[in-house]
């Protein structure tokens, strides 16, 4: 019987696979490790640049550089304040801090901050586990996140 980590790393070294002869095959690869698993662990990391001949150092750099790429399991619940101009120049950055405090303590609610949601004239926008709105405020964000179980 297979041990679950050699079996993630039968699973991963198929989708390295199915990219490998592709340009540029890594990012494919960790975008779709991270669809199927959640996140990329490090046995991914060494499976991944085993099976594209690359340093474990070259491949954890990329994971480590793009903010999409995540290394721990994402929580149940996702908040995303937009940072970028239009919504900074009407509070996002206030919004931002905000949401961050208020859900600070909770382990099941990860903020993040993104840099344009294609709502630049309802700024300040956020997402709540993905639906958009604009003109978003605190009392909004915490009617969204009220009937979350923690």
């Amino acid at each position: 019987m297979q041990s679950p980590q050699s079996s993630r790393a039968d699973a991963v070294r198929v989708l390295a696979d199915r990219y490998a002869a592709a340009r540029g095959p890594l990012l494919p690869i960790l975008h779709a490790v991270q669809h199927e698993f959640g996140c990329i662990e490090r046995g991914d990391i060494m499976t991944i640049a085993d099976a594209l001949n690359l340093s474990i150092a070259d491949v954890h750099g990329v994971v480590s550089f793009y903010a999409d790429l995540r290394t721990t399991p994402p929580p149940p619940h996702t908040i995303a304040v937009c940072r970028g101009e239009a919504c900074q120049a009407v509070g996002g950055q206030a919004l931002h801090t905000e949401a961050a405090t208020v859900f600070a303590a909770r382990d099941d609610v990860e903020v993040t901050e993104v840099f344009c949601l294609g709502n630049c004239a309802l700024g300040p926008s956020a997402t709540v586990d993905g639906r958009l709105r604009g003109l978003a405020d605190l009392a909004w964000l915490e009617r969204e996140c009220a009937g979350w179980v923690r």
